[in-house]
């Protein structure tokens, strides 16, 4: 499986200022699979850690938190010792160990020669409680499920996904019956690695849909295994309101829509628990699109995105004959499921500030405002067949951007005033703005 985050990986190793990493990323987005492939390709040997299920080591950093005992005790663990440089040391779940994360900063100080990844939950590593947090002393990278270009590599499709990244749409274009026969499977099956796994092997929707079951069970699980016992049901309510609020006409969240009488303040503990551990995202309005567009956000108007389409489509129980019907499965639930997958292609991309935009009346709206570099550019996304763009032609009159976007099932066509790009090629195509 070919992840995008395995060329930073190698820019962390080859840096003259790497610090200890800390790998971030939701239950089972491929942490512990990343780490173990990029230490077997670019180092000597490594030792690997799980401190769930090594229980003998859980201890480890109680006595202190001097490197080179750790490191004694890991050559007698692991029966390698650590070389500088060539070796990977991997601390997965090192949230199950007290004291882990305070390590870190002690070989960042102490040890810098040696190359020292963490890995854990966000949940875990966020909410870690009673530790000395190692800030300043670590390097974060975040990891997210398969965006549209690693499934196509995952199902061996990597030439296509290839062409994706040139200019060359005409030839992009020759092949869009394919591209969204794949971008309709992968609204279907997601990102999460163990279901791109089963559907890449087996090409079974049932079976990917259980995979997927299992993965959602398990977050639920967490909700009553590590949050606070009084909060959990209002993490429920958030949880289960996520696709209802977005396939609203306004996808503004809406307390009250949660139930009856509900009130921001009353929920304030239990939306903060589901953001630290990244099952969704917050996405704010902006009162004015200008730079920053981070001076200009309404914190109190907000959408929240789940942190996988294939995970939402499973929540919606959406059966798999959708995808034959068409373009059905694009307009599901009002078009939620576009703007999900939308925004889950932007996401990654650390460069971009990403907000929308509404007017004053509401009767206008930009789904995706992005500040890329100097530039804030609209994105108005469309799944249905009707192209329209009367709130992208509303804010463009208004406040004339250099670039606007309308990402759809159309072909690539440059106007005027606004590039039409197709759906699965939007995730390639924001790089080369």
């Amino acid at each position: 499986m070919k992840r995008i985050l395995s060329e930073k990986l190698k820019q962390w190793k080859n840096s003259n200022t790497r610090q200890p990493l800390i790998l971030r990323g939701v239950r089972q987005v491929g942490k512990t699979w990343l780490m173990k492939e990029f230490a077997k390709t670019e180092y000597k040997d490594y030792i690997y850690v799980n401190f769930e299920f090594d229980e003998d080591l859980k201890t480890l950093f109680e006595v202190d938190l001097n490197p080179e005992r750790i490191l004694l005790h890991l050559k007698a663990f692991s029966g390698i010792e650590a070389k500088p440089h060539t070796t990977l040391i991997i601390f997965d779940e090192i949230q199950e160990a007290h004291r882990g994360l305070t390590s870190l900063k002690y070989f960042s100080e102490n040890a810098p020669e040696y190359h020292v990844i963490a890995a854990g939950s966000l949940l875990g590593i966020t909410l870690h409680q009673h530790v000395s947090f190692p800030v300043g002393k670590v390097d974060f990278l975040d990891l997210y499920p398969l965006n549209f270009d690693e499934f196509l590599c995952a199902i061996g499709q990597e030439r296509f996904a290839e062409l994706l990244k040139t200019d060359d749409f005409q030839m992009i274009t020759s092949f869009k019956t394919k591209y969204i026969e794949w971008l309709r499977q992968y609204y279907y099956v997601g990102g999460m690695p163990a279901a791109v796994v089963s559907f890449a092997e087996k090409k079974d929707f049932v079976e990917v849909r259980a995979v997927q079951k299992k993965i959602l069970d398990a977050y639920e699980s967490d909700f009553s295994k590590h949050a606070p016992v009084e909060i959990v049901p209002r993490i429920r309510l958030i949880w289960n309101s996520i696709l209802p609020q977005l396939a609203k006409e306004n996808r503004k969240f809406i307390y009250a829509k949660i139930q009856k009488g509900a009130r921001a303040r009353e929920f304030e503990l239990a939306m903060a628990w589901l953001l630290d551990c990244g099952l969704i995202k917050q996405v704010f309005r902006v009162t004015k699109p200008d730079l920053p567009l981070k001076a200009y956000l309404d914190f109190s108007a907000f959408k929240l995105f789940m942190v996988d389409v294939g995970l939402m489509a499973a929540m919606a129980e959406l059966n798999a004959k959708t995808l034959l019907r068409g373009s059905e499965i694009f307009e599901e639930f009002k078009g939620a499921l576009t703007e999900q997958f939308v925004f889950q292609q932007l996401i990654q991309n650390k460069k971009l500030v990403i907000a929308y935009w509404a007017s004053d009346s509401l009767k206008a709206e930009i789904d995706l405002l992005v500040q890329y570099s100097n530039e804030v550019i609209p994105i108005e996304v469309k799944a249905a067949e009707n192209l329209q763009a009367k709130s992208l032609k509303t804010f463009c009159q208004k406040y004339n951007p250099e670039t606007a976007i309308r990402t759809s099932l159309s072909d690539y066509r440059k106007e005027t005033w606004l590039t039409n790009v197709p759906l699965y090629a939007i995730e390639s195509y924001y790089k080369k703005i």
